[in-house]
Order: C-alpha cells, then structure tokens, then sequence
C-alpha cells in the first residue's frame, strides 16, 4: 500500500487521458507546412474538466478503506509539480489556468517549470499546454534547459514538425539543442526510419549550436565587460564577438550585469551607438531595473525620459520591482513620482501597487500627505476608483505607528479622488479617535461627513459614544448621543444609549444616568432596550445607591417598563427588600409594580417568603399590617407566617422564583 495516493492519482490521470488518443494522432498525420510552434500549442486541446471532488479523491484515499487510510496519514503530500501537472490536465484556458495556480498559491519559477516538463515526457499535450503558458506569463522562468526538455518531448513523441518549428524558434532566442536531445530523439529518428531528419539533427549539433546558444553568448559578453576598464581595447573585444545583437540578448546581457549598474549602463549605451541596434521597449526596461537603486536616480531618472520620449511604455515588472526597492530604502518620494509615471501611460499599476504605496506613505517616518494626495489624484485620475478595502489597509498602517488621529487627513485626500467611507468603516475611524480621547478630532470626523452630505449614520455615532465612554469622558459621550438623537431621531438610538448608561454605572454615577434617563424617555420619547432598564434597576438598588433615593429611583422606571410593554423587573426588588429594605418600602413596591390597586397575590406571597426567610420577621409584619384586609385574611398568608416563626427563620437566600411575574 505504499505510495498509495500517487496510484490513485495516476489512475485519474490515465482515465482523463484515453479519450485524447485519437486527436493526438491527427497531429501525426498534418501535413509539412511552415507553422510556428506557437500555433501547434494553440492547436491542443485541453483536457475534459475533472470535477473538483473527483480532484480531491485522487489526492487522497477513501474513507472507507482503513488501511488505504492508514497509509495516506503517514506519507507526505503531493509534490508541487504533481499539483501543477493536474492544474494543467484539468483546465486549458489561460485566465481560468492563472486564477487556479493564484488561489492555491503557487508561483512558477524556473526549477518547477523544468521539473513538471521532465514529468510530462509522455503526454505532449499537456506539456504544451504548460510550456506556451509560461511562455506567455512569465518567459524567463524557461530556460535553454526547459526549451531542450520541450524539445525532447516532442522528439520521442513523434511529433516532428513541431520538433523543427520549436527548434527554429530556439535558434531566434540563441538557444542551441543539447548534446542529451541529440542522442535520444536521434535514436527515435533511426527507429522510426526518418533519416532526412536523423541527418539534419546531427548537422545541427556539428554546427555548434550548443557553442552559439543565448546563455553562452552572453556569458561571454558579460566576461569581458567585467575583466578590465572600459576602454577602446574592451570595445576592441566585444566588437572582435562579430554578433548580431537583438533584443532578448542584450536583455539578458544588461539584466546579468545587476550586479555593476555602471557597466551595465556603458555596454546598453555602447551597443545601441557601435552594433546599429536601436534599444527598444524591453531592452529600455531591462535597463531601468538594473538603474533603479539609491545610488543611481539620476541616470534612472533620465533613462525613464528617454523611455518617455521613445514612445515606450514602463513594464508592470519594472514598476513592482523598482516600486519595492525605492519603498525599502524610504524613497517614498520618488516611489510616488514613479507611479505617476506609471499611471501616465498604458501598463497602469494595480489596485494592490496603490495601496501599498499608501500604506508606505502613512507608516512613514513622517506622514506627507501631500504625497498621498498625488498617489490618489494619479490613481483616481485615469479612471480607477478607491475602494474600502484600500482605506482598512491604510488605517490599519495608521494606528500600527500609532498615528491614528490623522485618519481624517486620510478621509479629506481620498474624498478628493471621489472616495466615502461605507458604515462599518465610519464606525471604526469614530470608535478609534474617541477611545483615543481625540475629542477635537472625533467632532471633525462628525463635521467633515456632513459636509460630503453623508452622515454618519446610527451605527457609526453608536461607536463615537462608546468611543468616549471608554475613554471615560462622559460628558463628551452624553454631547453625542444627544447630537445623535437630534439628527437621526431616536429609533436606532436603543444600542449607543445602553453603552451610554453602562458607562455612567461602571463609574458610580447610576443616579446621574438615572437622570439622563428619565430625560430622554420623557422629552425626546426615547425607548431604552428592555435589557437598559435591568442594567438601571439593580445599579439603582444597590445598597448605598438605594438609601440614597436609589429606591425611589428604580420604583419609578417601573411604569416607564409597563407602558413600553416590558414585564416588570422585579428580582432586584426583592433581594433589597429581603436583606435591608423597610415593611414601607416593601408596599410601596407592591402597589408600584402593578397597574391595579396592589399587586396579585403570587407576588406578596412571594415577597413575605423572601423577608422572613431572611430572618426579616419584624419588616415582614410591617408590611402585613400595612395590605389590604384581604391580604391580612389569605390562608396562603396566614399559612406563610405560623410555618415560619422567627426561630424558624435563617440567614438563606428565599426560595428561587421565577425571574420576571407578571403583576
């Protein structure tokens, strides 16, 4: 059983490949017309879409099988070459093949391109397929190595037009056809009775092919150019190379001279004024990378002149890499400039390339914004639009250098570029300035969105409040959420108004809350959360609270409860009653929690059993002289009182009742 999801992956290989042996041998039969290799990959087709179960199955064993199972959970995963082969059997679109490989978070380098081509030896459409993708996305990830394993493929597969029509466009890119290939699809040749072919294939190799490939080329160049000064004698040299220059290798050439961007810049200079070789786009940029260093703005600076004034545009990889490198050094300043001329022409930079300029700008050793309003107008000027997820990044860049009182700088720029918060960001840049005790700027916040004529909505003043209530600065908290009634009224106001009252109890100040209560609900017809007036009630009957006019307080939020359709909050009530609170208190609550004369019989009871449980014997007969007749004369009552005479009674706590009784 060993090895056993590599079985089960060849197995789905094998089945998604039979039905294809018949168009693979329509490629056999083609006539000999001139066709690029090129139009051979285009030609394949792809295989037939595995669902995405069937993939998962072939990756590992089914349940079912313990020992299929127990073999699976001690071998290693899949080797990234194996996941990529698959990628590339399943699907045969490019876009649909580049979203696969970014959502599983694979990245082709040169290594995995060689090694899934060395994979594919025996399925030439699929190694077709792969190679003219990465021909297309990233064409120096395949090396002379990948073009000749490409090459050998096709050779031992039989496909010998395609084989001279690759081997034409590795004699254009100054690759040559190793001695490995010569051999093996010089023996496919002798079998297979080609021996036009087998004869032409070894005057290739005689005619030095390996000697004239593009690496060796320019290793050779490259040697020269380093050994010695530059002077009439190097040039001497490089001329005594009598080569034909093109465009891909004086790239390589200046592209493997990173290393001394001075050099570099003397043979790009040398070769367009002595060799008749006019530099053209991507020899411009190859350039511009190897010149994009601290050490070399200027002559950086006048070569993206040049670039500008040739008509040529900046490559998406020159931006990202020269972008990454001006950012790491803190040249924040020229970062921008280099956008801007990005933006300006057809290869604009990303959504992602503008955000984390931002993020950049921001976390900088100094916030300029007027560099970040230059990035915005330059983004937002060729028809992009900032989005949310920009403005999270940026504030999250922000508070990480603790800067995050400037957020409404931030939000001023953005406006500019046509850019308004949505709620739950309005609520976070609120919630953040408030907490912060950035009352000055809280307020701004408030301002700056009236004036967009968008403003902040219940959500986001909910978290201003709550912002300045844990910033403990009540005073401002109350100011807001007065200015937030005013504004958008009281129906959504339930949250920040609980928030509110919590605040004002945590800091010993429940009478003043109190006050604030009543208020609202009495002026501006506010309607607290049934959970508000349970947090209002027990802060109230707290027992320093509740001897102070505390009692008096929570009897009263009682009606405010009844008439908003509330149940009476009554447990707080009575564990006062039962540990300190007076036969007088005990029937004024009972008239206060019901609408009717007194309260039902259910609650008296149950009120009487929690005084004199509590050893409250003489409160309790209080309170019994003090009720109706109808009262004094209940069996229940009479009951109640002769079963608990005051030797009876104990310090526990009354019997559990249920929390909330109707009246």
């Amino acid at each position: 059983m060993k090895h056993q999801w590599r079985l089960l992956l060849l197995r789905t290989y094998r089945s998604s490949h039979r039905p294809f042996i018949s168009h693979y041998s329509r490629f056999q039969v083609i006539s000999n017309s001139t066709r690029s290799f090129s139009s051979f990959l285009h030609g394949i087709s792809g295989l037939r879409d595995l669902q995405q179960s069937q993939y998962l199955l072939a990756l590992r064993p089914p349940l079912s099988s313990s020992s299929i199972s127990r073999s699976f959970s001690t071998e290693e995963k899949p080797s990234i070459e194996s996941v990529v082969i698959d990628v590339f059997s399943r699907l045969s679109g490019k876009d649909e093949i580049s979203k696969e490989l970014d959502s599983i978070d694979i990245v082709i380098s040169h290594d995995l391109a060689l090694k899934a081509l060395r994979s594919l030896e025996s399925r030439p459409d699929v190694a077709g397929r792969f190679f003219h993708w990465v021909l297309e996305a990233s064409p120096r990830k395949l090396s002379s190595k990948s073009y000749n394993t490409m090459l050998r493929i096709l050779g031992l597969n039989g496909l010998v037009d395609e084989f001279w029509s690759l081997v034409d466009d590795m004699k254009k890119k100054g690759h040559g056809v190793s001695a490995n290939v010569r051999d093996k699809v010089g023996e496919k040749f002798q079998r297979d009775g080609l021996k036009g072919d087998l004869n032409r294939l070894k005057e290739l190799f005689a005619s030095g092919s390996m000697d004239n490939s593009m690496d060796k080329v320019c290793n050779r160049v490259c040697k020269i150019v380093m050994k010695d000064q530059w002077n009439a004698d190097l040039e001497k040299q490089l001329r005594d190379l009598k080569l034909e220059f093109n465009s891909e290798l004086v790239k390589m050439i200046v592209e493997k001279l990173d290393v001394e961007p001075r050099r570099a810049l003397l043979f790009f200079r040398w070769v367009d004024e002595s060799c008749s070789f006019k530099h053209d786009e991507k020899t411009y940029n190859a350039m511009a990378r190897v010149l994009g260093k601290e050490k070399f703005l200027d002559r950086f600076q006048n070569l993206i002149e040049e670039i500008r004034s040739a008509g040529y545009e900046m490559e998406m990889e020159t931006y990202v890499r020269v972008s990454a490198r001006f950012c790491q050094t803190k040249l924040i300043k020229e970062a921008v400039e280099l956008f801007e001329f990005a933006m300006a022409g057809s290869n604009t930079p990303t959504a992602h390339c503008c955000s984390l300029l931002l993020k950049k700008i921001v976390s900088g050793k100094k916030l300029d914004m007027d560099l970040f309003s230059r990035t915005v107008k330059a983004y937002t000027g060729n028809g992009n639009v900032m989005t949310d997820a920009m403005l999270q990044s940026i504030l999250k860049s922000l508070r990480s250098v603790d800067r995050f009182e400037q957020s409404n700088e931030v939000l001023k720029a953005m406006k500019e570029g046509g850019y308004i918060p949505n709620s739950d960001l309005q609520s976070v840049i609120a919630s953040g300035l408030s907490r912060k005790g950035k009352k000055d700027e809280a307020n701004e916040l408030v301002e700056f969105m009236e004036a967009t004529g968008n403003h902040l909505d219940d959500k986001a003043m909910a978290s201003l409040v709550e912002g300045h209530c844990d910033a403990k600065d009540l005073e401002e908290a109350s100011k807001c959420f007065k200015k937030m009634i005013g504004k958008e009224g009281v129906s959504y106001a339930g949250y920040a108004f609980e928030k509110l009252v919590v605040a004002y109890c945590n800091s010993f100040q429940a009478r003043d809350a109190y006050k604030l209560f009543t208020e609202l609900v009495k002026q501006n017809q506010l309607k607290p959360w049934h959970s508000t007036y349970k947090i209002m009630v027990r802060n109230l009957l707290m027992k320093k609270v509740a001897r102070d006019g505390g009692f008096e307080e929570a009897l009263s939020l009682l009606p405010l409860m009844r008439n908003q359709g509330f149940p009476p909050f009554v447990d707080p009530f009575i564990d006062y009653l039962s540990s300190s609170g007076t036969g007088a208190e005990a029937f004024t609550f009972l008239k206060a929690v019901t609408s009717k004369k007194f309260a039902s019989n259910l609650m008296v009871l149950r009120v009487f059993e929690a005084m004199l449980k509590c050893a409250r014997h003489s409160e309790a007969q209080d309170l019994l002289a003090l009720c109706p007749s109808y009262i004094r004369r209940n069996a229940d009552v009479l009951h109640l009182f002769s079963s608990m005479e005051p030797d009876q009674c104990s310090l526990e706590k009354p019997l559990t009742a249920p929390a909330q009784i109707e009246a």
